[in-house]
């Protein structure tokens, strides 16, 4: 376990979401006055997915379905890693082939970029191949055609499948890029989405925050804890969701910390910011 100082030093709790804050479409019962020790104790937080496949304004609208208000600056997903990364790194490509929902390629063009069409006249300067739940045969066909043509190409993220309670395999991201890499030979440019670090750089330069002010929440161990040590954040795994502590303990990947929930940081966050204040009321 950290030291009461690492916790006394968090400004910022990065916060993955289902099985973190939610299970399915049910809000934990600890996330809202979590939230609300959060905003007491003056620690601001985002709300991070890999899923691409939905703009910001409809995870906007989800989360104030489950009766969370949340701002575009509190959430921040792998179509808008991708988007940081693409204009800080190659701000020369602007023309994108974007194999992805209407959503996410909307995403794209409100941050500044042309969507290539679906012509092999029309050539783009990179391809973006994300969560695709739209999926066209043909759409594919000429993200993989751009590929063997050597255009740079980069991953949304890289989840295999989605998971679901469906009768169902929700093919993801990094099953579709399977296709085209195995069709051209080529392998993505740049996967991003957790356990890439970009995921959490790109908070930390929005917020302007160091790495050791921000912790990083989450019940999946290869992904958001993977990510965690990437970025040199802490690592905070939460037993509300997919890991238990026995995969905790068998895991090459170690979390920081290990709460049964987030009520269980929520007391951590507190203690810690109690201590450093009676510290700083007693200094002579």
């Amino acid at each position: 376990m950290p030291a009461t100082a690492a916790f006394a030093r968090i400004r910022h709790v990065v916060l993955d979401m289902d099985g973190t804050i939610y299970k399915g479409g049910t809000l934990f019962p600890w996330t809202r006055p979590f939230l609300e020790s959060l905003a007491r104790l003056g620690i601001g937080h985002t709300f991070l997915t890999n899923n691409p496949s939905k703009s910001s304004a409809d995870y906007l609208a989800h989360l104030e379905h489950m009766g969370l208000t949340a701002t575009p600056e509190q959430l921040y997903t792998s179509a808008q890693a991708t988007i940081d990364y693409l204009k800080i790194n190659h701000p020369a490509l602007r023309r994108l082939f974007l194999l992805g929902t209407p959503s996410m390629i909307a995403e794209f063009e409100k941050a500044g970029y042309e969507a290539a069409a679906d012509d092999p006249a029309d050539v783009p300067d990179a391809v973006v191949v994300g969560f695709d739940m739209t999926l066209a045969y043909a759409r594919l066909c000429r993200a993989a055609w751009w590929v063997s043509q050597a255009r740079p190409w980069f991953a949304t993220n890289p989840d295999r499948v989605c998971p679901t309670d469906r009768p169902t395999v929700l093919v993801d991201c990094g099953s579709i890029c399977a296709a085209i890499q195995t069709a051209t030979g080529r392998a993505p440019d740049r996967v991003f989405g957790k356990p890439d670090p970009s995921m959490l750089t790109g908070i930390l330069r929005r917020h302007r925050l160091q790495t050791a002010e921000v912790a990083m929440v989450g019940d999946r161990i290869y992904t958001d804890i993977a990510m965690a040590g990437n970025a040199a954040c802490l690592g905070v795994l939460v037993l509300s969701g997919e890991a238990t502590r026995q995969d905790a303990d068998a895991s090459a990947v170690k979390p920081d910390v290990i709460v049964e929930n987030l009520a269980g940081l929520g007391e951590l966050l507190d203690a810690a910011r109690q201590a450093s204040c009676g510290k700083l009321n007693h200094h002579p």
